[in-house]
């Protein structure tokens, strides 16, 4: 089988010059790929509806080629199936070039660029001119609430092939409207960094395990993975799959803190370990400062990692579900089923594809067993999914707290034992519904505030008392004390429920329904 755009390429005299310039033995594997790229996938429509103009080459009845740059908002250019693109025209220089050529000829070609990313795509194709009066509704498809410009015709076209292109010689180039978010993202990490710390910062934290920041990748919007490296190039301790490390952040006032992020690299890496934090501008500050002090060469002073999630994987097929940043812990987990031979598929849902850090690479590895879940897309059927499970598979977890309880109930409802489904989120959520309120603990005078924005074992601490603690976000069972008297809503994702029966707690994420809680410490 032969790429599509081969087949329509590579004519008799194309071959030819291949092999006058020593080309031919190379581009002959374009004719014997497995996959002809003549449908498109989720992400060829993603960067398709990405774009907010091309260039479109026609041919005229004389056979000269015309090109012509087409722009509009972005996303004019719609994807209408997997073999279909279409866009509005509207009333322009009234030459009607294009237009004609289609009319006698309607085979047509389409470079898509992203001048940012240097990356590119073309189409051949097959192009039919529609009016509104020949169908109303496939027009109405195409049109853009933001601009009101009266449709003339829709170009319709169905794809015959499409081919990626190598980025060489791509200039990079960015709209006004990039460089000003570039702009205003600058300038903001720099009134953080004089707010931060008047120094540039080199070192940070306290741990027994050094390791210097080596690379920083804007992984989405709002999502940024730092390289981490020991400074003298040596293999790092060896993880597996589902491992946090355990990272330095100054705050406020000089304070360090320390925060959980799951380790998002290969866990067959011994190089390197990588981490990816989504910035929180709405969340207690550490997010947002590790985006902002977090550069290449800072060495971080860390705790050596440790594994809540996913100890032993589990030889059966297995199901993974990650929920937007929670693919931070999924991802290695199915790189190293992967290596084992282990069977497993990836339900990944987020709020947009380009929110879905790592989504482009995990597709392409589990290519038919992943299955995306986005804005305007199929919705995760958590039901469904678990209905299908063999009777020894396993299922991994990780995302917000709404998620884990709604696999976690659902999976039990089906029958689905709890020691098969493995769970860790990736943060606490200081819901809606949080409201001070007030502990006692047995044997002391003074009673503790607790403020609606802050944790037990945060106001615990604060009172210089001691709880053993490690992940932070409820994914451990460190922090657990026994609750004598009170109603507790338990957000932690590891006490059993028999456990909770017996008053045990999680003092980091779980908090009071009642006025006032009595504890055990």
């Amino acid at each position: 089988m032969a790429r599509a755009f081969a087949d329509i390429s590579f004519t008799d005299s194309v071959k030819a010059a291949q092999s006058l310039y020593g080309s031919r033995e190379s581009n002959r594997s374009f004719e014997l790929a497995d996959d002809p790229r003549n449908t498109l996938g989720d992400a060829e429509a993603e960067f398709i509806e990405a774009r907010d103009s091309f260039y479109q080459a026609t041919v005229g009845e004389n056979g000269w080629p015309y090109v012509q740059h087409r722009g509009g908002p972005i996303g004019f250019v719609k994807v209408l199936d997997e073999r279909t693109l279409g866009y509005a025209d509207y009333r322009g220089n009234r030459q009607y070039i294009s237009v004609g050529n289609i009319n006698s000829d309607d085979r047509i070609s389409l470079i898509l660029m992203d001048y940012v990313n240097r990356r590119r795509i073309k189409i051949w194709g097959r192009a039919r001119i529609v009016h509104e009066s020949e169908n109303m509704e496939l027009v109405a498809r195409l049109e853009d609430s933001h601009y009101r410009a009266r449709i003339e015709r829709a170009v319709i076209i169905h794809v015959e092939a499409y081919e990626w292109n190598c980025p060489q010689h791509i200039t990079p180039r960015y709209t006004e409207d990039e460089v000003r978010e570039i702009v205003k993202q600058v300038s903001e990490q720099q009134t953080a960094n004089v707010h931060a710390s008047p120094e540039k910062l080199t070192a940070l934290g306290s741990g027994q395990l050094p390791l210097v920041i080596t690379g920083v990748r804007q992984l989405t919007p709002r999502i940024r993975a730092f390289e981490l490296r020991a400074p003298d190039g040596a293999d790092l301790p060896p993880v597996s799959a589902g491992s946090h490390l355990r990272v330095p952040v100054l705050m406020a006032e000089g304070k360090t803190e320390w925060r959980h992020y799951s380790i998002s690299s290969n866990p067959a890496r011994r190089d390197i370990y990588e981490i990816a934090v989504q910035r929180e501008d709405n969340g207690r500050g550490g997010s947002v400062n590790i985006h902002t002090q977090y550069e290449l060469g800072l060495v971080l002073h860390c705790d050596f990692p440790q594994n809540n999630f996913v100890p032993e994987l589990a030889d059966g097929h297995s199901v993974l579900i990650a929920g937007g940043v929670g693919i931070t812990a999924i991802k290695p987990s199915v790189q190293a089923m992967l290596a084992q031979g282990i069977s497993c598929e990836l339900h990944f849902a987020g709020r947009s594809k380009n929110e879905m850090a790592y989504r482009d690479r995990l597709q392409r590895e589990l290519e038919n067993d992943f299955y995306g879940y986005y804005s305007g897309g199929q919705r995760m059927n958590i039901e469904a999914i678990l209905r299908k499970l063999e009777p020894e598979s396993h299922v991994y977890v990780c995302g917000p707290q709404k998620l884990i309880d709604e696999v976690i109930s659902t999976g039990m409802r089906l029958g689905v034992a709890r020691k098969r489904i493995h769970s860790e989120r990736f943060g606490v959520e200081h819901q809606a519904s949080d409201k001070s309120f007030v502990l006692e603990l047995p044997g002391r005078d003074q009673l503790i505030a607790v403020a609606n924005n802050e944790s037990v074992l945060e106001a615990i601490e604060n009172r210089g008392l001691a709880i053993g603690s490690e992940c932070r976000v409820g994914n451990c069972g460190q922090c657990v004390v026994k609750v004598l008297t009170g109603e507790v809503e338990h957000r932690d994702s590891v006490l059993t429920r028999a456990e909770k029966a017996e008053g045990k707690m999680c003092s980091c994420v779980s908090r009071a329904l009642s006025e006032r809680l009595v504890i055990e410490i």
